[in-house]
């Protein structure tokens, strides 16, 4: 009777996983690369090398899309699918179909780094990719809403656990934004216009701008740490109930703040108001969020000191705090009237990335990797420490050098004279800028080496491990 049980036994599907999770890791070197390079560009303009299709306007878009989508995306894909078979306790639905998300968002990733160096873009941030890549986008991510609410629909346990929320409002958020705002006239097979026109553009754009951070950036990366940090820190959630209040007022309120983008512009400024208030009322879930990540690990601080992945979870956490603080106050006009078009956006938008998204999803990584190849744990802890300090050093020394060039760069454009004249011509603040673009760089390349130093810790792990076959649950086994 036993042995028969036995033979029954379904295992999770987690060969996608496994393929997510590598290339997060080789496009996160990638998109990583090109981004100093660009930062290179910028402090020695030569670099572009007089070849268009190095020039920074061509390789910005690339490392943006590289760095979100291919390094963001994969590692999104990998944790989502591995959770939700976790807590549902199920494989996947359709796996053909999970399957194809993966190979078809490889060929959006390909299809982006061949287009956008040629200048084939939408002109459209974070949404440059032009028309027939969008269909194919749109395609895999209905794809992936499939499998993934398909899987919590033949789920074995009644409860949905509350990163699946996050996962699940990342994707149908992600779906809506992309297909409404990416609406276009072709007008050849790399070239389109958009389907609005003038201002309601511009206000459908950073509609989609905004929340592509409020739900990609941030919802998607909030189910990795709802899963992974109690996981590793063998801790529980610290209050279940805030994680539920935290769902709702986020994704109510996230959907309301992309006109903060758009002061001092054609936008009415009744909307520009509707845009920072909201903004503002976000400072409330976000660090509500933000403590409840930091305080599950109430009874096991030590563990910081020994636990290099466990230290990449929480320090991210302490950045998505500190980004969600600094985004509101930037919203507020007055302070917009000063960082509007200067270094403390970029600043701003790389504590979030690099040190919010980027440590996040290391760590979520440095959990699944050695678990997918068979081995208790990565094959260098102490190459994990040296990631962790060199990209945290790395992320202080690029943001401050933006905050303080961005600053710098309001005041000078905002200086005059005693006639009314300027004080300063454009290129004295750029000239002023110069020494932080350095610094920035600096930061980048220690950022950059880190992620090449884990990118060899997983090779060296997977090579010398095999792909494994998990088993769910054997109470469950019976009813699969």
């Amino acid at each position: 009777m036993e042995s028969a049980q036995q033979t029954k036994i379904a295992h999770y599907d987690d060969t996608v996983v496994r393929q997510f999770t590598i290339m997060s890791v080789v496009w996160g070197v990638v998109g990583m690369l090109v981004g100093v390079f660009i930062a290179a560009q910028l402090t020695w303009p030569e670099l572009n090398l007089g070849i268009p299709w190095l020039s920074y306007g061509r390789l910005r878009p690339l490392h943006t899309n590289a760095v979100i989508f291919a390094f963001g995306g994969c590692g999104l894909f990998a944790t989502s699918y591995w959770v939700v078979q976790r807590t549902c306790q199920t494989r996947l639905f359709l796996p053909k179909l999970a399957s194809f998300t993966f190979w078809g968002w490889q060929a959006v990733i390909v299809a982006a780094v061949i287009t956008l160096p040629l200048g084939y873009t939408s002109s459209k941030e974070y949404a440059e990719l032009e028309w027939p890549i969008d269909i194919l986008i749109a395609a895999v991510w209905v794809s992936y809403a499939i499998v993934f609410f398909g899987t919590i629909g033949i789920r074995k346990v009644r409860h949905i656990y509350v990163a699946n929320w996050f996962f699940g409002a990342f994707i149908i958020a992600v779906a809506l934004l992309h297909i409404v705002n990416s609406a276009a006239i072709p007008a050849g097979f790399m070239k389109s216009y958009s389907a609005y026109a003038g201002v309601q553009d511009a206000m459908v754009q950073w509609w989609y701008g905004h929340n592509a951070v409020g739900f990609y950036l941030t919802t998607g990366f909030l189910g990795m740490m709802y899963y992974f940090i109690p996981k590793q820190a063998g801790r529980p959630v610290y209050s279940y109930r805030l994680s539920i209040v935290h769902f709702w007022a986020l994704i109510f309120t996230y959907m309301w703040a992309g006109p903060h983008h758009l002061h001092y512009t054609a936008l009415p400024d009744w909307t520009q108001s509707v845009g920072m208030v909201f903004s503002l009322i976000l400072l409330a879930p976000s660090w509500g969020g933000m403590i409840n990540g930091i305080m599950t690990l109430s009874g096991a601080w030590h563990k910081l000191r020994d636990d290099p992945i466990l230290r990449f979870l929480i320090v991210s956490l302490s950045f998505y705090g500190m980004s969600t603080f600094e985004g509101p106050m930037m919203s507020i006009k007055t302070v917009n009237a000063l960082s509007h078009y200067t270094d403390w956006t970029v600043g701003h938008v790389h504590a979030g990335a690099l040190g919010w998204v980027g440590l996040i999803t290391m760590g979520s990584l440095y959990y699944l990797v050695p678990r997918l190849f068979g081995k208790e744990k990565m094959h260098s802890i102490k190459a994990i420490e040296l990631h962790f300090w060199l990209a945290t050093i790395g992320i202080v020394l690029y943001i401050a050098a933006m905050w303080i060039a961005g600053v710098m760069q309001g005041l000078m454009w905002r200086a005059v004279n005693a006639d009314g004249t300027l004080t300063y011509t454009f290129v004295e603040s750029v000239k002023a800028t110069y020494p932080f673009y350095a610094i920035r760089f600096a930061g980048g390349v220690l950022y950059l080496t880190g992620m090449c130093i884990m990118a060899w810790n997983v090779w060296v792990t997977a090579i010398s491990g095999r792909s494994v076959k998990l088993p769910i649950p054997a109470v469950n086994a019976a009813h699969a």
